[in-house]
């Protein structure tokens, strides 16, 4: 990989391009019932975890970093809306949804600069943060849904 011996520009997106493989790989083999299964009390499922990281690349990419404003992109008010499923959201349309914000994401960031900084809040944050930032989401993200697949495969056993 790449990303072992690059910049650090090579080095932050090869370790967000991990942690979104591992969000994308959650879906891996479920069933749409397991995939929609509240295994926990809060909104948390599979599906609704990789929608919440469509909603994650949107936001930090496509809205703050790209600059369009979030009813544009398309992005509910609150996070806990991010993790709602809708009727028609599938396995594929989630996996599908979550790679093109990815691949946008990614042509959005090639864009700027590391140290270019975007409006957070009262204070600004650079790229490099968005990166860490995401990085740091995803991986959590993908430990919450290895922990939901594990319980959804055992059920099977």
């Amino acid at each position: 990989m790449d990303f072992f011996t690059g910049d650090e520009r090579t080095l932050l997106g090869g370790l967000l391009d991990v942690q979104r493989g591992q969000v994308a790989a959650l879906l891996d083999g479920l069933s749409e019932e397991e995939a929609r299964a509240r295994l926990v009390p809060s909104l948390t499922t599979v599906a609704g975890l990789v929608k919440h990281a469509i909603f994650v690349e949107k936001v930090w990419f496509h809205s703050r970093v790209a600059g369009v404003p979030r009813a544009e992109v398309g992005l509910p008010d609150s996070i806990d809306e991010s993790f709602v499923l809708a009727p028609d959201d599938t396995v594929a349309s989630l996996r599908e949804g979550f790679l093109t914000a990815c691949a946008r994401s990614r042509d959005i960031a090639a864009q700027h600069e590391l140290d270019e900084e975007f409006p957070w809040h009262e204070e600004p944050v650079s790229l490099r943060f968005v990166y860490a930032h995401m990085i740091a989401e995803l991986a959590r993200h993908a430990g919450h849904g290895d922990i939901l697949v594990e319980q959804l495969r055992a059920r099977r056993a």
